[in-house]
């Protein structure tokens, strides 16, 4: 399997305080890995490493087989798509619109360009994939958080990416949006068998069925990382959050649940 991702003995320190320590990661073609971990635990400075946003105060990271700190990084983002429920876009651009701001990398569309025909034909291609074209006439600020949510990977995906990077996706939606999200989430990874995909949540319950990999982190450091069932354990869990937390893994999807704890009456 090709090689999408390597992160070896990675320290990163902000404003003197270690962030990363000693952080590890393999993120192959087709596989889907998810970053968990609770708040302030790292992940979203390790999913901007993965993004070639940040680099590492030590240690290598290679992504696309080019080492961060060596490679012109605006190149190498153009094979990188990354879905940010928090897109600050603010105009009523519409769908197709929103889809097309993705060849450029820009939030808007820029002035006087023009997609060229295949972009045009990705980009159809894209909205049919994803449901969108019911929604082909509805604009930004009219759509719910769930149709943004699709038409953001539409977008992270219309230059052809190998790697796509979720940002907790889930953020914002309701339970049933949730659901429809996570079902597009399942349909893109089953029709695009070579694409790797890197997803950060602190909730299992946002995890997609064809989740095959997972990274538990703790305060900068990795817990554990491999085969999600081997990882995504009640011990383990319990463990990276600090709290008893009882794991089940049903009909393809993860369960969390706080382990209730008697406590001991006054004598």
């Amino acid at each position: 399997m090709t090689e999408i991702l390597r992160m070896r003995n990675v320290d990163f320190v902000r404003d003197s305080r270690q962030i990363l320590t000693d952080v590890n990661l393999t993120v192959l073609a087709g596989e889907h890995w998810a970053l968990i971990g609770p708040n302030g635990a790292g992940k979203s400075t390790v999913l901007s490493m993965c993004g070639a946003e940040k680099h590492p105060t030590r240690g290598t990271v290679h992504v696309l087989g080019h080492r961060l700190g060596r490679v012109e990084v605006r190149k190498l983002r153009e094979s990188i798509g990354h879905v940010n429920p928090r897109h600050p876009l603010r105009s009523a651009l519409t769908v197709r619109q929103v889809v097309l701001t993705g060849a450029t990398g820009t939030t808007e569309l820029m002035p006087r360009w023009e997609p060229t025909v295949e972009v045009r034909e990705r980009a159809d291609h894209l909205m049919d994939v994803l449901g969108l074209r019911a929604l082909e006439g509805a604009t930004w600020p009219t759509m719910s958080q769930g149709e943004r949510g699709r038409a953001l990977i539409a977008r992270a995906l219309i230059t052809d990416p190998r790697l796509l990077l979720l940002d907790e996706p889930s953020t914002g939606l309701d339970v049933a949006a949730r659901e429809q999200f996570l079902e597009t989430v399942d349909r893109l990874h089953r029709s695009q068998p070579g694409l790797a995909t890197v997803l950060v949540t602190h909730h299992l319950e946002e995890l997609p069925e064809t989740t095959t990999h997972a990274l538990l982190i703790k305060e900068g450091r990795v817990l554990a990382a491999g085969a999600a069932r081997d990882v995504l354990t009640t011990e383990l869990v319990t463990e990276s959050f600090d709290h008893p937390i009882q794991i089940e893994h049903r009909d393809r999807r993860w369960q969390a649940r706080a382990i209730r704890t008697r406590s001991t009456p006054p004598g």
